[in-house]
């Protein structure tokens, strides 16, 4: 892994060695602007939505079409194409996937019946984002089954599935399989699951774990879900991942979680956590973007990175944008076994005419304030937004819940979103030369 005072290269998990560090010079952030100029004005293009809007019905009249809340496209709209993209000056950019990375086709694990789920012994790869229902290949079996097996090498199998039912409604349906190398070294589980209840919640979900005979252990989860705000009466969609996996020949290992939320008006936040070692360096990354449908966006970015010796060293920076008008601003570091301290902070102030105020101090004693002439170019809206995800989702909407017998109602209960804040929040952390 190189790493400089301009950032850092995360390594792949294992077989990997380590190279020298090298504290590299940091070019002036103005001049790495100029550089990257596009065009004299503020542009932002966008076209009408798309989305499927929810119809707006009452409390029982809701409860009796649990099935089609989410359903109602609304009529004379158009896809809507963003030509933008952010570009601060920072020294080095996100890594943030710009899409899903197609996982490696997953081996048929469930027909046909009486023969053996073949085993998966490889850990999940890393900063491949959230994988899409046809990468997860689940297909869950409409019969309970429960079989067990031993393969002429001598490892076993085994295989399961059957549902649950509770209250308001809910069903989960759910499938288990796993196996086991004849000398217990190399070991793998899948469990895959969809659930629904009549408020109209739906998930879809799978988790993984395993390790094989070179000590390597790994464990990943996927889960989609669908369910209609109970205040806004809009329908959302959330995906998210976790990952992590550690080496058994040296220590090394990494963990990443991953999410993403949208609504049917166009609302959408996405962001991951990472965390990465290799024998004396570890490394972190944390990122999220905001949209709230209505033009404006916040996106930031914080990477950092030490090592045993005590160095550290990172980059962040933030922007927020409306209607063409906005700022950006970051900040690269280094601190020094001897707790030496280097920082470069900058900033840029969109005024939205044409016009860009930019400022920044280092504690080298550079400094600049300047006023230049140059276009604001930003997204306005995500690459990947409402209809491609409902496009992507069509198990996930298909998934049947039980049958409601004529005059039963679902509860609704309008506190529990309001308590399930357990995803990261979306603030950009402080990890600042000074914090540290």
């Amino acid at each position: 892994m190189e790493a400089s005072s301009r950032g850092f290269a995360a390594p792949p998990p294992f077989n990997l060695k380590i190279k020298r560090i090298v504290i590299a010079p940091v070019s002036h952030p103005a001049q790495e602007v100029r550089a990257r100029r596009i065009l004299p004005q503020v542009r932002c293009c966008c076209k009408e939505p798309e989305f499927l809007k929810v119809s707006k019905v009452k409390k029982n009249a809701a409860a009796e079409k649990v099935d089609e809340w989410w359903l109602e496209p609304r009529k004379g709209s158009s896809p809507r194409r963003v030509r933008a993209q952010a570009m601060p000056a920072l020294p080095f950019p996100s890594s943030r996937s710009k899409g899903v990375s197609k996982q490696q086709a997953f081996y048929p694990r469930c027909s046909p019946r009486n023969s053996a789920p073949q085993s998966r012994d490889t850990p999940p790869k890393r900063d491949t984002g959230i994988a899409s229902e046809k990468d997860w290949g689940i297909n869950l079996l409409d019969e309970n089954v429960n079989e067990v097996g031993t393969n002429e090498d001598g490892s076993t199998w085994y295989r399961e599935s059957g549902e649950d039912l509770g209250d308001n409604g809910y069903r989960c349906r759910w499938a288990r399989m796993g196996g086991c190398s004849a000398d217990g070294s190399s070991e793998w589980k899948e469990t895959w699951w969809e659930k629904s209840d009549w408020t109209g919640y739906k998930e879809l979900g799978a988790e993984k774990s395993g390790k094989n005979a070179e000590g390597d252990s790994w464990w990943e989860t996927w889960q989609e879900v669908l369910y209609q705000d109970e205040w806004s009466n809009l329908a959302r969609i959330e995906r998210s991942a976790q990952k992590q996996a550690k080496s058994g020949s040296e220590t090394a290992g990494w963990y990443e979680k991953w999410w993403e939320k949208y609504d049917a008006k166009g609302w959408t936040e996405k962001g991951a956590h990472k965390y990465g070692r290799l024998n004396e360096q570890s490394w972190w990354e944390k990122w999220g973007e905001h949209y709230d449908g209505r033009g404006f966006v916040l996106k930031w970015t914080d990477k950092w990175a030490e090592t045993e010796l005590g160095t550290r060293w990172g980059d962040k920076w933030e922007e927020k944008f409306f209607a063409g008008i906005g700022s950006r601003q970051g900040e690269t570091w280094h601190v020094s076994p001897s707790d030496e301290r280097w920082s470069r902070t900058w900033g840029e102030e969109h005024y939205g005419n044409g016009k860009v105020h930019k400022y920044g101090k280092s504690t080298a004693g550079e400094s600049w304030d300047i006023v230049v002439e140059e276009e604001t170019y930003y997204e306005a809206e995500p690459h990947y937004g409402w209809a491609d995800v409902v496009g992507d989702s069509t198990q996930l909407l298909s998934i049947q819940p039980q049958e409601r017998p004529p005059g039963v109602y679902p509860t609704l209960d309008f506190g529990t979103l309001a308590q399930e804040t357990d995803d990261p929040t979306d603030d950009p952390p402080d990890t600042s030369a000074d914090a540290l």
